[in-house]
């Protein structure tokens, strides 16, 4: 009997991700030769968590760097493109960019934009918001910037005990959108159970494509003796893929995380008879037909597909590269 391939469906690539990416090459795409030598497109920080999205897109031109202190003011003057990532900022960094007049293109995805707006909301109402996400993060760093006062960030149930609230204050609960459906739930039970009457938005922070991800590679690992998850080291949804995928399998056998085919080690599948694939939402599917026909090598020669759900969402580009010419800067 061939040894097998189980694909997850959904994997990869989601709408905020993709609108990414499509922002920047949408410039790239409309960018006019330059006697300056300046880049047709700087983009802060990595668009997406993606090695080699990042490095692609470099290829074409964009220039990425960590802070908007390393973009000449003769850029800013020029009205060269300075993209957000995917991950979003603080109000402190979009002030800096304002105060030297860039052309800003904000790429933040629509449900971390989101949760940004709901801070707001929620400080205005007189709340303290206590706020489950990884310190470090970009899309942590840049919600905790809208109020670092009245947002406070904690990473795992150990933390909530340093906490302290009075049962008179307002308190309401926001994730970061890519967590652990299961890594948050026993944090979540034990802020309720210190304070029962801290709040919860009407709908869960953690994004559609964070949860149908989780959903559909627990039931791959089911049906699997190992699973690969393919996504950078620094892609937080790939990371916490990764954690289900070992969860879900116990001791019947590893997870591993990838960048590309080429980490891939041979003696994982020693002993294995069905590997489950999945990959993080900023991973192009070609990573993982890369993955595959290295497994196929190793003589998993059957490929199926387990689909959980077909996902149908789409965010449109932002609102900078849908004006008219007349209406752009």
């Amino acid at each position: 009997m061939a040894k097998r391939i189980v694909l997850a469906d959904p994997r990869g690539f989601c709408a905020g991700v993709d609108r990414a990416i499509l922002t920047v090459q949408t410039i790239l795409k409309a960018a006019s030769a330059r006697v300056d030598g300046l880049p047709p497109v700087y983009v802060r920080r990595q668009i997406v968590h993606n090695r080699h999205v990042v490095e692609d897109l470099a290829a074409q031109g964009a220039v990425f760097v960590q802070e908007l202190a390393e973009i000449p003011d003769e850029a800013a003057a020029a009205g060269i493109p300075i993209v957000f990532s995917a991950h979003g900022v603080s109000p402190q960094v979009k002030a800096e960019a304002a105060r030297r007049g860039m052309h800003v293109v904000d790429a933040t995805c629509p449900l971390v934009s989101k949760v940004h707006r709901e801070v707001l909301r929620f400080v205005r109402e007189g709340y303290e918001i206590i706020y489950i996400g990884h310190r470090g993060h970009d899309e942590a760093v840049g919600v905790v910037g809208e109020d670092p006062v009245h947002v406070h960030l904690i990473e795992h149930e150990a933390d909530v005990d340093s906490l302290d609230f009075r049962p008179e204050q307002k308190l309401v609960l926001l994730t970061q959108t890519t967590l652990s459906i299961d890594e948050t739930a026993g944090t979540i039970a034990a802020l309720k159970c210190r304070f029962p009457w801290m709040k919860e938005p009407p709908s869960s922070d953690i994004c559609y494509a964070t949860s149908n991800r989780q959903t559909a590679v627990k039931l791959v690992a089911e049906r699997s003796d190992s699973v690969v998850i393919v996504g950078s080291a620094n892609s937080s949804n790939s990371v916490r893929l990764m954690e289900v995928a070992q969860g879900a399998l116990g001791e019947r056998g590893r997870a591993h995380r990838v960048d590309d085919a080429n980490e891939l080690d041979p003696s994982w599948f020693d002993g294995v008879e069905a590997v489950g694939i999945s990959s993080g939402a900023s991973v192009p599917d070609e990573l993982v037909a890369g993955v595959i026909e290295a497994l196929r090598a190793q003589g998993f020669t059957d490929v199926s597909t387990v689909e959980t759900i077909k996902e149908n969402m789409h965010f449109v580009l932002p609102a900078e590269l849908r004006r008219k010419p007349s209406q752009a800067r």
